[in-house]
């Protein structure tokens, strides 16, 4: 085989590629921290976990294929989502499609160090944490996945080429191995699908399907507990490395959050998030606002403005985080100018019907 086939072959399986990775940015002394921090992780994180015993599963929201009445269960859910516009269903499949992508993200959280799963069934608190924190978030692209098939609505076969094209391309975050840079990137992210969730839950409400609003209202509420538990493992961070949590903290935000789904992909359209983010900004299920009030939340819930004891590099990167959402807003009203725009795109998890972007 020629390096020329092989090169065709890694396209076909990888059409989007991250670039420029940086690997274990994190000096080997820092390691010890998160060793230092097991027994406070075990008091102060897992403690945000739910017994599986608590909590919803799937089932609770779907027709019981068990009852009699579960062809007249489909029929009511089918109708309910007749409703719902184009528009509203790519955002709500894109939501879906990222959430599926769950092992690539546990994968991403075990490649920290300091903190990773060693085994594959450690009892250290930062492993068990990792694992039953995807053990929860699985139950949510199953639950919206199952939703979505019952519905008739979608094209499944394009959605589950999606999803095994992003499992199989990845993510590439910018975090380096590195637990600050991580721990910083997953208080932004639950924050956002938190939001992003909820947006959709009220959509739904208001498009008369009330069983979707609360599916989606469960969702919301899983990601705010999870980015309680995450935001407090960085304010903790704060406490006792305050110099380092703060250039992390800015080494993330010049990089941009990127979402986890950023190199999707489905046999089509090499630009497939840029399209469905603008769907999800035009209809505001997630926006530029929203990450600029993302940012502004996290500096005043980590108390980024009132750290003391800084480096010259660390105040200069205090300065910059403080000051970045104006920036951030600035760039909203260009993307909303250009939503103004119009254009269409076609989406195949619709059955290539064209949606305003």
């Amino acid at each position: 085989m020629t390096p020329r086939e092989v090169e065709k072959i890694r396209i076909h399986f990888q059409p989007h590629e991250a670039r420029e990775q940086v690997a274990h940015s994190m000096p080997p002394e820092k390691v010890e921290i998160f060793k230092s921090l097991e027994d406070w992780a075990e008091e102060n994180i897992l403690i945000h976990l739910k017994p599986v015993e608590n909590s919803w599963q799937p089932q609770d929201f779907l027709p019981d294929p068990s009852s009699e009445g579960f062809i007249d269960q489909i029929i009511d859910l089918r109708e309910r989502s007749h409703e719902l516009p184009d528009d509203y269903l790519v955002c709500l499949v894109g939501n879906m499609i990222t959430e599926e992508a769950l092992p690539t993200y546990q994968t991403q959280v075990n490649s920290y160090d300091g903190v990773r799963d060693e085994t594959g069934a450690s009892l250290t608190s930062w492993a068990t944490w990792t694992r039953m924190w995807t053990a929860e978030e699985n139950r949510h692209g199953d639950l919206l996945h199952k939703y979505l098939y019952l519905s008739g609505r979608v094209d499944m076969r394009q959605i589950e080429k999606t999803i095994q094209y992003l499992m199989g391309v990845g993510m590439y975050p910018g975090t380096e191995n590195n637990p600050y840079l991580g721990f910083i990137y997953t208080s932004f992210q639950e924050r956002a699908t938190f939001i992003s969730h909820g947006n959709t839950a009220k959509f739904a409400k208001g498009h008369g399907d009330l069983k979707l609003a609360q599916i989606c209202g469960t969702i919301a509420a899983d990601e705010k507990r999870h980015e309680t538990a995450y935001t407090k493992i960085v304010e903790k961070l704060f406490e006792i490395d305050g110099d380092t949590a703060m250039l992390a903290f800015e080494d993330l935000m010049r990089k941009k959050v990127i979402m986890p789904a950023h190199l999707m992909y489905d046999g089509q359209d090499v630009n497939l998030f840029d399209h469905f983010s603008s769907v999800a900004q035009r209809l505001g299920v997630y926006t530029a606002g929203d990450y600029a009030d993302i940012l502004e939340f996290l500096v005043e819930r980590w108390n980024v403005k009132k750290i003391g004891g800084l480096s010259g590099k660390g105040r200069k990167a205090q300065d910059y985080v403080c000051k970045l959402a104006p920036r951030i807003r600035k760039l909203e009203g260009r993307a909303q100018e250009t939503a103004k725009q119009g254009g269409t795109c076609a989406f195949s998890w619709i059955f290539n019907k064209q949606v305003l972007l």
